[in-house]
């Protein structure tokens, strides 16, 4: 029982918040008052809670508003069949998804060869395909990861860095790094590095090769180009098997260049054996806080669809250098030289007149 309800009862709390039921436990007892549909999920949240314990998992106020939201959304699978799918045991603790998008997202991976995952930031669509490339390489279905991302600064513009050439690149691949860190003993990292068993590097380097019997992951696919995205599809080999993921509404390529991740979902739709799995913010493991700042920007980005504005047109008296009304028009389009005043005729007689002198 203090498993279930928590330290002080501090999970009997967040679900009597989230529902409208009076909860009385006495004992090894619990008592459910209220509307018969309330009373029934309330019922059927607590046998879900039991079985998530029996199977290992640790309750926490999270993972309990977690299968709060998967009862209320009624998806017929069941929130214990999800949040006991074990992906890796690494460091002492178990990967899993959280969310029944995330499963469906892992479950992708088994059963394509190809998976594009396009959802917003914290939705865990790096880490868990990592987590599913270092199982694949444990369990020897493929002989080496490869990871990679363009190096596509986020609105900064970093210049010329110092040092070697991988460690020009090493902060663009920094995430890739991290995730690989909480999956495998950070001691063994340098070794299978250097033994090309993982391999990582920014997605120019994969031009020309071709990739059998691997896992590789494209991270920040929406700051590839179309071109890019091509060549990056074109490198699977034998045996091998491609996890892209991306957040289209987070694109930091120059204006006006489209993001290769949009595009291929226009051209690969239908294609067999690739997959298009979608995240939303339902499905963000971070602060609750990153799961609103997603839903704010979507309504922001939707009004400002709705209220966009023709074309800007300038005042009259503001075009063309913003000269005044009745200046002349020539100083705007740089036929203006200095304090010369004179007429284009007298200049062109004075310029005839130099050439003969010159003569």
């Amino acid at each position: 029982m203090v498993s279930l309800l928590g330290s002080r009862d501090e999970l009997l709390h967040v679900i009597e918040k989230a529902f409208d039921a009076d909860i009385h436990v006495r004992g090894n007892e619990i008592t459910i008052t209220g509307a018969p549909e309330e009373s029934e999920r309330v019922a059927g949240l607590f046998e879900e809670l039991t079985e998530l314990l029996a199977g290992g998992a640790e309750l926490t106020a999270d993972s309990v508003e977690r299968v709060v939201a998967m009862l209320r959304r009624k998806s017929g699978v069941r929130p214990a069949d999800v949040l006991t799918l074990d992906i890796l045991s690494a460091r002492g603790r178990t990967i899993r998804p959280k969310t029944l998008n995330q499963k469906r997202y892992v479950d992708a991976i088994d059963a394509h060869t190809i998976v594009f995952c396009i959802g917003p930031a914290g939705t865990g669509k790096t880490y868990l395909a990592m987590a599913k490339a270092v199982k694949a390489l444990q369990a020897k279905e493929v002989n080496r990861i490869i990871l990679t991302r363009p190096a596509v600064e986020a609105g900064e513009r970093l210049g010329f860095l110092p040092g070697t050439l991988y460690e020009k690149i090493d902060p663009y691949l920094r995430p890739l790094y991290d995730a690989l860190h909480d999956m495998l003993d950070p001691d063994s990292i340098p070794r299978l590095i250097a033994a090309g068993t993982i391999e990582v590097a920014p997605l120019a380097y994969m031009r020309g090769r071709t990739l059998n019997d691997s896992f590789i992951i494209l991270d920040e696919a929406q700051n590839t180009s179309a071109e890019q995205m091509k060549m990056f599809l074109t490198r699977l080999g034998f045996g091998s098997k491609i996890v892209v993921t991306g957040d289209v509404t987070q694109v930091d390529l120059p204006t006006g260049q489209a993001s290769g991740l949009r595009i291929v979902q226009d051209i690969l739709d239908g294609v067999g054996d690739v997959h298009f799995a979608r995240l939303t913010s339902h499905d963000v493991v971070r602060h609750r806080l990153v799961g609103d700042i997603v839903d704010a920007y979507e309504r922001y980005d939707a009004r400002v669809r709705g209220a966009a504005p023709g074309p800007r047109r300038l005042p009259r008296e503001g075009r063309r250098g913003n000269l005044p009304r009745g200046a002349d028009r020539s100083q705007g389009r740089g036929e203006h030289r200095g304090n010369d005043h004179r007429g284009a005729d007298q200049r062109e007689s004075d310029q005839r007149s130099a050439g003969k002198r010159a003569q």
